[in-house]
């Protein structure tokens, strides 16, 4: 199924940034709903524009993969900006990936495959809820490899 409109990309962009950026909010992580909203609704955007600047060019050598490129790399820096190293543990990594992955959800949208971008993030919420309760059930059968041993300092443990 693909999406030729702009407006409609840019809605559905911004349903499904919605859906991971809900979840996230949910949990009240440091990326929230409108953090994981506008980057996918920007990557939908930097698409969309990318299309319409591209439509008529004659091999130029211009490409929209180069405007990809362009916001792999963006948001590459927006991810990292949310890890966080305090004593001795890192936070953030997963609201970095959610980030990265809004990103390629509003890239697959933005260059009209639907189908890839609702599968993106039915398998997102799938990880982040359903992958909550398998490590939720390891740490109770196993509880020495749960986070609150191993981010005791040393002399603690």
């Amino acid at each position: 199924m693909t999406l030729d409109d702009p407006l409609l990309k840019l809605l559905l962009s911004t349903v499904l940034g919605s859906v991971i950026g809900w979840e996230r909010f949910v949990d009240n992580k440091p990326a929230g709903l409108r953090t994981h909203t506008l980057v996918c609704l920007g990557a939908t955007g930097f698409m969309v524009m990318a299309e319409h600047a591209l439509s008529g060019t004659v091999t130029t050598g211009a490409d929209v993969t180069r405007v990809m490129q362009g916001v792999i790399t963006g948001i590459g820096f927006l991810g990292a900006g949310s890890i966080i190293q305090a004593a001795g543990s890192v936070r953030g990594l997963t609201s970095a990936a959610t980030v990265w992955l809004v990103a390629a959800i509003g890239m697959a949208v933005g260059v009209g495959d639907t189908a890839t971008a609702l599968e993106l993030t039915g398998i997102a919420i799938v990880v982040l809820r359903g992958f909550r309760w398998i490590e939720g059930a390891w740490n109770r059968r196993h509880p020495r490899h749960h986070e609150s041993y191993r981010t005791k300092p040393p002399n603690e443990a």
